[in-house]
């Protein structure tokens, strides 16, 4: 048994009710729950909420709210892995045959149902816990740089100044789409960024992610420019 969660707390400061701000038409949220169902992968698709009105739309798109997520899981200071462990352990109180649970971001508009199977087949193709979304630096982080005290610039990694770009090594980062994890993972609240992980890799002209408004803006720019594309 496989089942999504879609973390979706009230209170969110910087964009505020962002899982459910339209975004092309529909709340953000939506993209999510529908690349889920298309996955095909899901038993339940639940939304982890403390909102009722989040909780009232994520019914009405076809997901499931069975819990309404503890206060204290839902302040600014609460993590992705608390709040999935808390998901995990209802889940397993209620099924014995959880096999995976899917995290996937409320704002992720770009996230596709083929990379969610993706994440599942590669989860089960040997023992990892976890299978997440990551994608490529646009430019090596091993040629960045700091402001110093001074006012000029000061090379994180100096050693490199003269090493060409094709020698540096390849940097990933999270694309914050989706987490596969096992519930045992999740409710142990295993690090995710960790050897036991295995990456999904997406292309980085499909990642952006949204925090501020700024980060808003230039996705709502590139769902333009990706839904123009043949």
């Amino acid at each position: 048994m496989n089942v999504a969660v879609i973390p979706a707390r009230g209170g969110s400061k910087r964009i505020p009710r962002k899982s459910i701000k339209s975004f092309h038409g529909k709340p953000i949220m939506a993209w999510s729950i529908e690349a889920a169902q298309a996955s095909g992968l899901f038993d339940r698709v639940m939304v982890s909420t403390d909102d009722d009105e989040i909780a009232d739309i994520a019914v009405a798109l076809g997901a499931e709210v069975p819990f309404k997520r503890p206060a204290e899981l839902a302040d600014d200071y609460a993590t992705t892995l608390q709040v999935m462990s808390h998901a995990a352990a209802f889940l397993e109180q209620q099924y014995t045959n959880l096999e995976a649970v899917c995290c996937i971001y409320p704002a992720a508009p770009f996230i596709r149902a083929e990379e969610i199977q993706a994440g599942h087949q590669a989860l089960f193709s040997s023992s990892w816990q976890y299978a997440f979304s990551v994608t490529n630096y646009a430019t090596s982080v091993y040629r960045s740089f700091i402001a110093g005290d001074s006012g000029g610039v000061e090379m994180i990694f100096p050693d490199h100044y003269e090493t060409r770009s094709q020698d540096l090594p390849e940097c990933l980062h999270d694309a914050a789409q989706f987490y596969w994890g096992r519930p045992s993972a999740w409710i142990q609240q295993l690090p995710i960024f960790a050897a036991h992980s295995v990456p999904i890799r997406i292309p980085n002209w499909r990642v952006v992610d949204i925090d501020t408004p700024e980060d808003w803006e230039r996705a709502l720019a590139r769902a333009a420019t990706i839904s123009s594309q043949p």
